[in-house]
């Protein structure tokens, strides 16, 4: 009686519960809900604001970041250096997509990023870039482009964990500025200066202009009232200190004492890597005001990645070097355990 008792639990045991578990094991796994700018076929859609029409234009990540890389870099450049504009720019709208940076000023309410780029990234529609071109190269540079941001397809660079604030500007001038340099407080981590060689070849590197020692003071009064200037106006003027990346930190203009981004501001400087002087013996009413590079000096360097391009470095190699200690991943394994860093 015993025997078959325990013959009857043992059957029970390999008919009903042993199959339960087995389903149970190979069971459909939980999948993980994908992020609310990610559609289930994969593709990522941002809304763009376009100042000039005012209007909200919903597109895909990957199309508008052709827009971006045509507007920002030129076609000619390097398709690496190309590359890394367009992981960059996507970096840059994917952090503001996903709501990591939002702008101070609501001036794109209701929309994820603008075309605005002194606020966020320049774009351009295709049919426009291709008129802004040559006949002659206008579809191979929209070729070009494309194939940038088709290789770079979904990846954006990554500081330990988090979407990196992939900064950008034309030229620097020689060296990188850190980010707490040119935004006081603003202390980032992979935002450092950096060497950013061959730049001398970008337009405008250097440039001059003449403005008469009348207007120069009068334009400095207006934002500044209460500044008292002595009989010679250039002797005044003095550089106090230089920021890590060699641009004017701190600079006294007659008895005030201001940052060198916001003397940059006030004249409408190409960078704040500048000098002041006289025009020449001849011209005494006037001073001369000499800049370098453009741009804030943050982040990549446009010319200097190019130049990095052409000495073989790959876009990966040139982002790591423009951002420190930054990998670069897929949007789609964004936060998971797979290996998906471009080493």
């Amino acid at each position: 009686m015993k025997k078959l008792i325990y013959y009857a639990g043992l059957m029970v045991v390999i008919i009903i519960l042993l199959p339960m578990f087995i389903v149970k094991g190979c069971g459909r796994p939980v999948e993980k809900k994908p992020p609310a700018s990610e559609k289930t076929d994969g593709t990522v859609k941002i809304k763009v604001y376009h100042p000039a029409s005012a209007t909200v234009e919903e597109m895909d990540l990957e199309e508008y970041i052709k827009g971006v890389v045509a507007a920002e870099m030129p076609a000619d450049f390097h398709i690496e250096a190309l590359k890394a504009q367009a992981v960059a720019a996507r970096t840059f709208a994917y952090g503001r997509l996903s709501g990591v940076y939002k702008p101070k000023e609501e001036v794109h309410e209701g929309a994820d990023i603008c075309t605005d780029s002194s606020h966020c990234q320049a774009w351009v529609s295709k049919e426009d870039a291709l008129k802004k071109w040559s006949p002659f190269f206008a579809s191979k540079n929209w070729n070009k482009i494309s194939k940038a941001v088709n290789d770079t397809k979904g990846m954006i660079v990554v500081y330990k964990g988090a979407v990196a604030n992939t900064l950008f500007h034309a030229s620097s001038g020689g060296r990188t500025e850190n980010a707490e340099e040119v935004w006081a407080g603003v202390s980032v981590p992979y935002l450092k200066s950096v060497e950013s060689s061959g730049e001398e070849r970008s337009k405008g590197y250097i440039t001059s202009f003449l403005i008469k020692k009348q207007d120069f003071v009068e334009k400095f009064k207006k934002a500044y009232p209460d500044a008292v200037f002595g009989d010679n106006i250039l002797d005044g003027i003095r550089i106090v200190d230089y920021t890590t990346g060699g641009r004017v930190n701190t600079i006294e203009v007659g008895d005030v004492a201001l940052k060198g981004t916001e003397f940059r501001t006030l004249f409408g400087l190409r960078s704040a890597r500048f000098v002041v002087s006289s025009a020449d013996s001849k011209k005494d009413d006037m001073l001369k005001i000499t800049t370098t590079g453009f741009g804030h000096g943050v982040g990549m360097s446009q010319w200097g990645a190019d130049s990095l391009a052409k000495k073989g470095g790959t876009f990966t190699e040139i982002l790591k070097h423009y951002y420190t200690g930054v990998d670069i991943v897929s949007i789609s394994e964004f936060g998971t355990s797979g290996d998906t860093t471009q080493k």
